[in-house]
This record gives C-alpha cells, sequence and structure tokens, in this order.
C-alpha cells in the first residue's frame, strides 16, 4: 500500500491489513472503475480503497491507498466483509452504482454509507456536483481526469490508469471531514446520513416481469398489447442476462412496443415490424413469437386509468407547492432537487383531487416532511396560504 502512485495492484496480505486498519479506524473510502458498454451487467474492474492510518504510506500520517485488481482472484472477503460491518462508515463519492456493483460482485451489503456528493447537497452545493468540483470547491484541491474514459478491463493497467485511480480517492476521507463539519455547525448532518442511507438499498439487479413498465410509450398499449409488452420484456432481460448483452441488442424499445401493438404470429408478419433486423429475425424470431403468444394468452393489463388521467387544474397546485419547495430550499442552503422532483409533485397534486390517500413519496416523509412537506400538506388542504413577505420572502400564514 502506498500514499503516492501505486504501480501495482494489492495482494491478499495487503487487503488483510487494509481492513484491519479501516476497523480500527472505524471508516473507509472507496471508489471503483467499471465498464459497462456492451454487456448487460458493469464489469467490476477495480476498487479503489482509502483507509486512515496514523503512520501513512509514507510515515507523514497521510491515507494508505490500495488498488485491488478485481478481474483476479484476490481474497477480497475482509474487504466485503467490512463493507456491511454497520460499526465502519464507507465514504463514496456519487455511489449508488459504485454500491449496486458491489453489492452484486462482492455479495455483500454496504451500510453506513456517507455519499460526499450528496452531502455537498445539505451544504450548499449541488446535488450532482462532480467528485472534482467539489475537491476544488471543498478542500481547494485538484485532480486530473487523464484516464477516466480508458479501458478499465485491458491488462495490465498503465502507470496513468493506476495513478488516476489512486487520486481518485487520496482526498476522499478528507472531503467528508470537511462536509461533516459544516453539516454538524449547519444542523444539517442528520439528515444528510438520512438520505445517504437510501444507497444500502441500490441494486443493479432488474425484475424481468415489470421492465416492460419503463418502455417508451407503454401507456399507448392496450390492455392485450400490455400483456404481450411484458412477456417481450422479460424474454428479452432474461435472454440478455444470459448472453451478457445489452438489452438493445438483442431487440430494441421501439421494436418491442411495435410488436406488442401489432402482435404478429407468423415470421412473414415479424418482417413488416420496423427496426427488427433480418438477422434478429432469423435468430430469435421463433422465441420473440412464443413470447407474443404467451402475451396473448395471457389476462389483460389494465391502465389505471385515474392516475393515467392529467387535470389542466393540477398545473397551478403544482407551481404552488414547486414555489414553496424552492422557498425552503434556498432558506435551508439545499439543493433543491434533493427535496422533490416535479412527478412526486404531480403525484401529491393527484391524489388530492382524487381525494385519495397521500403517496409515499419523499416529500411526505423523513427530514423532508420537518423541512416542508407539514406545510405542504396544510397550503394544498387549503389550511394556510403563501404570501410575499419583507425581502421578496413566501411566508406561510395559517388559515383562521
Amino acid at each position: 500500500m502506498t500514499t503516492a502512485s501505486p504501480c501495482e495492484p494489492a495482494s491478499a496480505d495487503d487487503i488483510v491489513a487494509a481492513a484491519e486498519i479501516a476497523r480500527g479506524a472505524g471508516r473507509l473510502g472507496i471508489d471503483t472503475e467499471f465498464m459497462s458498454e456492451g454487456r448487460y451487467r458493469a464489469l467490476l474492474c477495480l476498487v479503489q480503497i482509502a483507509v486512515e492510518d496514523p503512520r501513512g504510506g509514507d510515515g507523514a500520517g497521510g491515507p494508505r491507498i490500495l488498488l485491488i485488481d478485481a478481474l483476479t482472484d484476490v481474497d477480497i472477503s475482509p474487504l466485503a466483509a467490512l463493507l456491511c460491518d454497520p460499526a465502519v462508515e464507507i465514504v463514496l463519492h456519487a455511489g449508488r452504482q459504485d454500491v449496486a456493483i458491489l453489492r452484486r460482485a462482492w455479495s455483500t451489503a454496504p451500510n453506513n454509507i456517507f455519499d460526499t456528493q450528496l452531502a455537498a447537497g445539505f451544504a450548499g452545493a449541488s446535488a450532482q456536483a462532480g467528485y472534482g468540483n467539489l475537491l476544488g470547491q471543498v478542500l481547494g484541491e485538484r485532480v486530473g481526469k487523464t484516464a477516466s474514459y480508458t479501458r478499465w478491463d485491458a491488462r495490465p493497467l498503465t502507470a496513468e490508469q493506476l495513478g488516476y485511480a489512486a487520486e481518485d480517492v487520496a482526498h476522499l476521507l478528507g472531503l467528508a471531514d470537511e462536509l461533516q463539519r459544516r453539516l454538524q455547525t449547519s444542523g444539517r448532518l442528520g439528515w444528510a446520513r438520512e438520505e445517504c442511507r437510501r444507497l444500502e438499498s441500490a441494486t443493479d439487479e432488474r425484475d424481468p416481469e415489470t421492465v416492460w413498465e419503463r418502455l417508451p410509450r407503454v401507456g399507448q398499449l392496450d390492455p392485450q398489447a400490455r400483456a404481450v409488452a411484458r412477456e417481450l420484456g422479460a424474454w428479452r432481460e432474461r435472454t440478455a442476462s444470459a448472453a451478457d448483452r445489452p438489452v438493445g441488442s438483442i431487440l430494441a424499445d421501439p421494436a418491442l412496443v411495435e410488436l406488442a401493438k401489432r402482435k404478429p404470429a407468423t415470421i412473414a408478419a415479424l418482417e413488416q415490424i420496423r427496426g427488427l433486423h433480418p438477422g434478429t429475425i432469423k435468430r430469435r424470431g421463433p422465441a420473440i413469437l412464443e413470447a407474443i403468444g404467451r402475451g396473448r394468452d395471457a389476462p389483460p393489463i389494465a391502465r389505471d386509468e385515474a392516475r393515467a388521467r392529467s387535470d389542466p387544474s393540477d398545473a397551478p397546485l403544482i407551481a404552488l407547492a414547486e414555489a414553496l419547495l424552492r422557498a425552503r430550499a434556498l432558506e435551508a442552503g439545499l439543493a433543491y432537487e434533493l427535496i422533490a422532483s416535479r412527478a412526486e409533485l404531480e403525484l401529491i397534486v393527484g391524489a388530492g383531487r382524487r381525494r385519495e390517500p397521500e403517496p409515499d413519496v419523499r416529500p411526505l416523509r423523513g427530514w423532508r416532511a420537518e423541512l416542508v412537506g407539514d406545510d405542504l400538506r396544510d397550503v394544498l388542504g387549503g389550511r394556510a396560504t403563501l404570501s410575499l413577505g419583507p425581502g421578496r420572502r413566501l411566508e406561510l400564514t395559517p388559515r383562521a
């Protein structure tokens, strides 16, 4: 292990030593390099670890950095066990995909996560701040990005790649320290940690039976076509998984939706579908027809007409809710995107119009309810009004 530019990946002994240091310190920093192009699931290629060692890699008290070649059979079990130890804090930046990949590749369940990108949104920065920009803003440090789009699955890795990978975690723990200090001062550290806990469930596994719901224009399909789309989507997902290929290389989304709409029953009819290439028909035509047949024979999937139907009267209330949320975000020094999305506000307003129970959405739970959710309920329920107060600030006034 080293604090500078590692020239070779870590050994099993290095991994054991790093795990011991991290357990003693109660935390570690982690980042990954992976390749997703041309695959169904991203291939984990390299894992970078930073641990706090009072001796440092060079005796100066800096973090020790460990580079683990994920394409070898080196024993990573000491670190995999550490990631799911609630007594050890796991520091990442924009770590949702890292968590998902490590969960699958290392058979672990990361918890006690502190994500510096998420945390930055509670400290006045953008909730999508890049690592390099955030380091510059918070610590005045600069990192290079010369190797970010190189082939991480090629071996041997170059000195440039290894140096870049090490630099990506060299300041990660220091960044977390400063963000936690600022959040402690502002009283927002608990909110940030609550938000980071949402990452613990991150996964890159997809349910073949529900992937069809995210297809483009699927809402335009009739109930029987929706059942066909479900069968085609499930078949495509399982086929792509077995071949380790992107789902779009098996069958493109527009072609899948068109197949569900037209429900062809013969190879000749498949040939009339735009976007369905002759090679696909030759190789996968019978399987496609079988999936369509299962969909035709399956019970229709009815649209949820009440939820699908929009109403022009919702627009002013959505704008009112958004104004309240933006005002509270500015007052609290938070990134607005941390609080709610427009889609969530549409669900809240739509449920109110239909006199349905409120939806289970972020703005009405946890720290968001404390910040703005309860007031949002009062405004949309007619129990409070918004007005322009001194300094052009929005003020909430309870109705008598």
